[in-house]
């Protein structure tokens, strides 16, 4: 039973690079976790020393439909990224390009209705409670640049 050896396999719109072991593999998927990886491997009974590139066609297929469907195969609800969603109300696991874009759509929300969070976003400033006093001042001018004052002083 001789495999084929994929360099790359694609789960999900995102490129999995086939010399990694599948755990490590899947949380490079955005919106999936190491934890969330174990486990998803574990509920499609494949090997977590596996390699990517060594996955057949069905592994891969029963790996997407896992992703898709966490809640048919058993998978509680409180590893999910999107517990009671703000549109639908239920429990949700977003990945890749949809995670995206519910959390701009999230920012843009908090925003609109003027929130703290929403103005610390809009006004670029530190959003979960860090001190700014002395921190986060990279790519932001400060003072007076160098380059003038060596100008003016003859």
């Amino acid at each position: 039973m001789s495999r084929e050896f994929q360099h790359i396999l694609r789960i999900l719109g995102t490129d999995l690079e086939g010399t990694l072991k599948l755990n490590f593999a899947l949380a490079n998927i955005n919106g999936i976790g190491i934890s969330l990886a174990n486990v998803i491997i574990r509920k499609a009974n494949i090997d977590p020393e596996t390699r990517v590139g060594f996955l057949s066609e069905s592994d891969a297929e029963k790996l997407e439909d896992i992703l898709n469907n966490l809640t048919k195969y058993g998978i509680p609800s409180w590893m999910y990224n999107r517990a009671k969603d703000t549109e639908t109300g239920k429990d949700l696991h977003l990945v890749g390009a949809d995670l995206d874009l519910r959390i701009k759509t999230d920012i843009e929300e908090m925003k609109d209705i003027k929130s703290w969070r929403g103005y610390r976003h809009a006004y670029g400033l530190r959003v979960r409670g860090q001190h700014t006093k002395t921190t986060g001042r990279a790519g932001k001018a400060m003072g007076v640049k160098k380059k003038e004052i060596k100008r003016e002083a003859p």
